[in-house]
């Protein structure tokens, strides 16, 4: 087992497994949990046992702690760009009840006009060449736009958010420290810009108050605790991330998707009444997010393995998304699915605090697309990925049309 098991974790890292990491991923949970750099790293791909790490409050999300952090000589206390994504409760649950009081239902609803005029441009503006880049054409775009006007950055920096967005995930992507540890450091220099930017835009925000979500979330209060400019500073990196590059790779992910399973395509395009279905199966299908951690608080055993105290737990989602036992025709597209509990956006105390964004964008997405776009194709031999294991989309992905049907 050991060595299938570093087999299909080389395989894993291999670039040339970014157009289908499926099979390796299927493997590795079939392998059933096992252990990398002496224990130090344990590779979860059950959804049951995924399920079971992201509910318990004794699993730590705190991966600072974690052997593997320590053996690279981190500094615990570098927590600029860290986010309550890596905190635990108490601290966890303070930080998200503040952010959450900014970042409500009716804030992400009074989105939904523009989300429908930025889709209507982009494939307006697309339909004049009769061809998409469906990745720069319309996935980031799309997010890229909503988040910065929801965080009130001015129209003629937001090319400055996405560059900085591209190059921030390197540092959040693990596998490519290994592989590309030059585009590592460079994303954590885009880190460091980009909350250098944005102190400046908290200190604008005091001085004058806007009707943004950054201002929001400076003036929020609650029996007198507010946040400090550090947790303003990761809450405003975890918004860039999550907010615009995972809900780009979700668009462009369920995208190809649907061009792939033209029946689906198809079935959308008659009865757009079944969008909800089709985000949560493009979530479940191929997740923008294969895998997250959490670190051991003490022993734990895992199956036939037990995890040492502050042994990191690499949790495959898009494996436990893929798993016979959950799913029935687990590798089949399916926007009728039911029972569609995937874990695209987590669970338990961590549950993405964006997910009714990133559902509404990619519906919205979704609808203009499928009902739309005329006669799509798309060209496979344009089509190619990212090199992060972590987050997954195209990075390119051309689609020629006939025609765009007007908007209803």
């Amino acid at each position: 087992m050991t060595q299938t098991a570093h087999r299909d974790f080389a395989a894993l890292l291999d670039p040339a497994t970014r157009a289908n990491p499926y099979p390796v991923l299927d493997g590795m949970r079939e392998t059933g949990p096992f252990q990398l750099f002496d224990g130090a790293l344990t590779m979860i791909g059950e959804y049951a046992q995924c399920m079971r790490m992201l509910r318990d409050p004794s699993v730590s999300s705190e991966r600072f702690r974690s052997l593997m952090t320590q053996a690279r000589g981190v500094d615990p206390q570098q927590r600029d760009g860290i986010s309550f994504l890596s905190l635990d409760p108490p601290d966890h649950t303070r930080l998200r009840r503040l952010v959450s009081k900014a970042f409500t239902p009716r804030v992400i609803a009074a989105q939904r006009p523009r989300i429908v005029e930025t889709v209507d441009q982009r494939l307006t503006e697309a339909a004049e060449a009769g061809s998409i880049d469906v990745v720069s054409g319309l996935a980031y775009p799309l997010p890229v736009r909503i988040i910065s006007e929801l965080l009130g950055v001015p129209p003629d920096d937001r090319h400055r958010i996405e560059a900085w967005s591209r190059r921030l995930v390197r540092a959040l992507d693990p596998a490519l420290s290994v592989t590309d540890p030059q585009a590592s450091a460079d994303g954590l220099l885009a880190g460091d810009e980009f909350r250098e930017y944005f102190r400046g835009l908290i200190a604008d925000r005091r001085r004058r108050p806007g009707e943004d979500l950054l201002t929001r979330l400076v003036q929020i209060e609650e029996s007198g605790d507010q946040l400090t400019e550090p947790e303003l500073l990761a809450t405003c990196t975890l918004l860039l991330v999550a907010g615009h590059e995972t809900t780009a790779n979700l668009i462009a992910n369920g995208v190809l998707a649907l061009l792939r399973n033209p029946d689906q395509l198809a079935l959308l395009r008659a009865h757009p009444e079944l969008v909800a279905g089709a985000v949560e199966e493009a979530l479940r299908y191929d997740p923008p997010v294969q895998m997250t951690t959490r670190v051991a608080r003490t022993p734990r055993s895992v199956g036939s393995v037990t995890a040492p105290a502050d042994g990191m737990l690499v949790l495959l989602i898009a494996a436990a998304n893929r798993d016979p036992a959950q799913f029935d025709r687990p590798a089949e597209f399916d926007i009728t699915r039911e029972r569609n509990q995937h874990l695209a956006f987590a669970a338990g105390a961590h549950f993405c605090l964006g997910a009714a964004l990133a559902r509404l964008e990619a519906s919205v997405a979704f609808t203009q697309f499928a009902g739309r776009v005329v006669a799509p194709v798309l060209d496979e031999q344009s089509l190619s990925y990212r090199p992060h294991v972590n987050l997954r989309g195209p990075d390119r992905c051309t689609v020629g049309f006939a025609d765009l049907r007007p908007l209803s």
